[in-house]
């Protein structure tokens, strides 16, 4: 009597616990589709919102797009115009002219300006001599002044070397026939004697020279003329002062 009692007591348990087990998943089922479907409504908002700002931007484009269109227009017809009515063109410059009294005041300047070129002489007139003969007086007071002012004078330092015939010479005989030699635009200077060798000795004697009054061809020629001392002459040093 004891277990045939029992067992309807343990299918009852069973039965019950698949039942639980079934409400605990329908549960769980219905809190994922729950869940899901708030995800998807978020999502479906963002969408949304996509869209709605595509459709502006698309919108403001294309009323750039339009906008372009009748820029475009606006300058075929005008291109057409100008192609076809060249006459009004040539025509503008002279609307302008009727219409524009500040053209008027341009255009008169340079009329103004031929008016005072035509007043010019050419071919001369009183004004025109009195002007060359002030001309020619300053040009003359000009050269006169610069004939007065005296010009720099262009000198040259030379060196002489004055040789003997041999050691017998009398070289302060010798150094006075060449300080004899006198020129306009020469000035003797110092003198000293260098050996030479043999006992024989130079005189060596400078100068101070114009160049355009003396030259070292004119000294050698008059200093050379004392044959009886005198054997020849060099130019030791040159120099521009």
């Amino acid at each position: 009597m004891n277990t045939t009692v029992s067992i309807p007591f343990l299918f009852k348990d069973v039965g019950s616990n698949t039942i639980l087990q079934d409400i605990a998943r329908a549960r769980e089922n219905i809190q994922k589709s729950l869940a899901g479907s708030i995800s998807a409504a978020a999502d479906q908002g963002e969408i949304i919102c996509r869209i709605k700002s595509l459709e502006l931007e698309n919108h403001s484009l294309r009323k750039v797009v339009d906008d372009l269109r009748a820029a475009l227009s606006k300058l075929d017809c005008r291109v057409s115009l100008l192609e076809k009515s060249p006459a009004a063109v040539a025509a503008a410059p002279a609307a302008a002219h009727t219409n524009g009294t500040a053209v008027q005041q341009k255009t008169s300047v340079p009329v103004k300006d031929e008016e005072e070129d035509s007043d010019i002489d050419l071919f001369g007139s009183d004004d025109d001599e009195e002007a060359a003969q002030l001309k020619e007086k300053r040009l003359k007071e000009y050269a006169e002044k610069k004939a007065k002012k005296p010009g720099i004078i262009a000198k040259s330092s030379i060196l002489l070397d004055v040789k003997p015939w041999d050691d017998e010479t009398d070289m302060v005989k010798l150094e006075e026939c060449v300080r004899s030699v006198v020129a306009d635009g020469l000035l003797w200077g110092t003198s000293k004697l260098v050996p030479v060798g043999y006992g024989i000795k130079k005189l060596q004697i400078a100068c101070v020279v114009e160049d355009d009054k003396v030259g070292t061809d004119l000294l050698e020629e008059e200093i050379t003329k004392f044959e009886d001392y005198i054997q020849s002459v060099d130019v030791a040093a040159f120099n521009k002062i």
